[in-house]
């Protein structure tokens, strides 16, 4: 879902270098060429200009914007049009968007949700919870929700093809119509080796972030997106995220479109039919724990909220839980992987954490750095072969930080929520 290829060793500082209503000024007269909306305030133009850049030379055709510092939102922005019903509609700080990996650190609350009301313990075997064989591995039965959440439970995409992206091998596999079910994608992949000892080293995995999806339906006797909007999105003040699908035809009333220059066969039926890739070419339901939520920025500056004290969602015990190291340690770069995070000591002695999504027609950048500071930029498309680099998006944002002289006060949430 997301290549996080990209350490974030940029410390950000107090000044040094690393977004009409509600009495907020209006943001400077917009370029002819690029359609906007939503609130900047003249504090905060810096952030606005670095993204009007970012897009137009990458030429993406929907974007957003939300920066927020010390629990309020101080900047929502919606960028560009895209068709709907035959005609243009305007993105809106509130328009949704498939947000790809950034899913995780959603997954990853609600699991240490269950474990704060005791229902879960996390130390807990897959095997147990899910009642899976070991007869591919005996070694399986060493994976713990731990090791899910963290990515040290034994599976490595650069060794093995990721299942979530492999719907028509597994549907050769088991000899299964398409679409193939979560149900599918667990037995064939329980049916092979890992590809190292769980507990021995890191290796991102989508497929267990999946897993940890059933764990939650399994748990809790809910549906994995009933759980996380009744108990873990509601409680947080969150109502817009949902789950994506598919195809065109199932989009949300405000949902983007997305762009990409590939195609693929579909993997929604068995036609064998050739759709634009993020349109068919995998499949969103199946993504859902690992990479299926929709969302907008102000949803998800918000959603980080969270995880700066304890609230209604989490105690001080489960947050820290979330950012907590794993038994592998750090990485040469000094950061490591919590619950749906990557996170590093920053220069003040705290924590920065971030995370990117990356799907056909998707990209997103979510981060919590000094100062209370976070912003998030979501896109309909991605990098591809021959394009900009898409991960710049977050020294871009950072080096805007130094650009703000004196912040803002006024909380654009009434507006949004």
């Amino acid at each position: 879902m997301t290549m996080l290829s990209r350490r974030r060793i940029l410390q950000v500082g107090a000044g040094a270098v690393p977004a009409v209503a509600l009495g907020v000024r209006p943001a400077q007269a917009e370029s002819a060429a690029l359609v906007t909306t939503g609130v900047v305030p003249a504090a905060l133009a810096g952030f606005d200009q670095a993204m009007k850049t970012y897009i137009q030379e990458r030429g993406i055709t929907c974007a957003q914007l939300a920066v927020a510092k010390s629990g309020k939102i101080l900047l929502a922005r919606g960028y560009g049009t895209y068709s709907r019903a035959g005609s243009a509609v305007k993105v809106q700080p509130t328009s949704l968007f498939r947000i790809a990996s950034l899913s995780k650190s959603i997954t990853g609350a609600a699991i240490a949700r269950l474990a704060q009301d005791g229902k879960l313990s996390l130390g807990a075997s897959v095997t147990s919870l899910l009642g899976l064989s070991t007869k591919g591995d005996a070694r399986l039965s060493k994976v713990t929700v731990w090791r899910l959440l963290q990515h040290t439970a034994g599976w490595d995409r650069a060794v093995t093809s990721d299942p979530l992206w492999s719907d028509y091998a597994i549907s050769a596999g088991l000899d299964a119509p398409l679409p193939i079910s979560h149900e599918d994608i667990i037995e064939y992949t329980t049916a092979r080796p890992l590809d190292f000892a769980p507990g021995s080293r890191y290796a991102y995995s989508n497929y267990g972030y999946m897993l940890l999806g059933r764990i939650i339906e399994k748990v809790s006797g809910m549906s994995y997106e009933s759980y996380v909007r009744q108990r873990i999105l509601a409680p947080a003040g969150i109502s817009r995220l949902r789950l994506g699908r598919s195809l065109p035809s199932q989009a949300a009333s405000t949902e983007v479109t997305y762009s990409s220059k590939y195609t693929r066969k579909t993997v929604v039926d068995d036609s064998g039919a050739t759709v634009p890739y993020p349109y068919g070419g995998f499949s969103m339901p199946n993504q859902d724990a690992n990479g299926g939520w929709l969302a907008s920025a102000v949803d998800l500056v918000k959603w980080g909220f969270v995880f700066d004290r304890a609230g209604p969602v989490l105690n001080a015990t489960s947050i820290s839980r979330v950012f907590a190291k794993p038994e592998t340690g750090v990485t040469s770069g000094g950061s490591w992987y919590g619950f749906g995070w990557q996170a590093r000591t920053n220069n003040l002695g705290k924590l920065n954490t971030w995370h990117n999504g990356s799907m056909p027609g998707t990209f997103s950048f979510l981060a919590r750095v000094q100062n209370g500071v976070s912003y998030c930029a979501i896109f309909n498309r991605r990098e591809e072969e021959g394009s900009l680099d898409f991960d710049s998006i977050d020294p871009i944002l950072g080096k805007a930080i130094g650009t703000v002289k004196t912040w803002p006060t006024t909380d654009l949430a009434p507006r949004y929520f």
